[in-house]
């Protein structure tokens, strides 16, 4: 459940920077996210995933993002204040109004910090509130057998986004076994 909010309010986010979004380095790109969502079960721990990303990739992702929200949102409003991309979203998911801001930070081409907060309401699975943290950092050039849309999860699941949104990505099976962890950021 806490993947499924964690990329519902990603996608949410996304478009909110479609309008005026920088291009962002190409390459391989370390992420880190942090999710607080107010549950019983507390938040879990950070998690780190690595990507390689070129600009077609960009477009695809900022592409998916728009189409996703015209389905599922009733406002989505952005604003750009020098370094800083502000998004506002209200969006249904089931029964579920998820009321959304973000904000993204940019450091030039090779950084950025998207703070996410949402309510749901009624709860999904619990979850009345949540505020995710996605820190991005540019590393250099793909490495490590990586090519442009590869995603190495939290979980070491490898897979490739490109296509994803025409239904021609390589998603993995549910129940596909890890191959090796991501390495973190330094």
């Amino acid at each position: 459940m806490r993947l499924c909010l964690f990329a519902l309010a990603a996608t949410l986010a996304l478009p909110c920077v479609a309008q005026d979004y920088p291009k962002l380095k190409s390459g391989q790109w370390e992420l880190v996210t942090r999710m607080n969502a107010a549950t019983a079960a507390g938040a879990p721990p950070p998690t780190r995933s690595t990507m390689c990303t070129d600009d077609a990739l960009q477009k695809e992702m900022m592409s998916m993002g728009a189409g996703t929200t015209k389905e599922m949102c009733s406002k989505n409003e952005t604003k750009r204040d020098g370094n800083q991309i502000i998004g506002t979203a209200e969006c249904k998911l089931g029964e579920s109004k998820i009321s959304s801001r973000s904000v993204m930070t940019l450091i030039g081409d090779t950084g950025y910090r998207t703070e996410i907060t949402a309510t749901y309401d009624p709860p999904v699975n619990g979850t009345r509130e949540s505020r995710i943290t996605l820190e991005g950092k540019y590393v250099g050039p793909c490495r490590d057998g990586l090519v442009p849309g590869d995603f190495i999860g939290p979980n070491g699941q490898k897979f490739n986004l490109k296509g994803i949104a025409a239904g021609k990505g390589q998603m993995p099976p549910p129940s596909a076994q890890p191959k090796s962890p991501a390495k973190a950021p330094q």
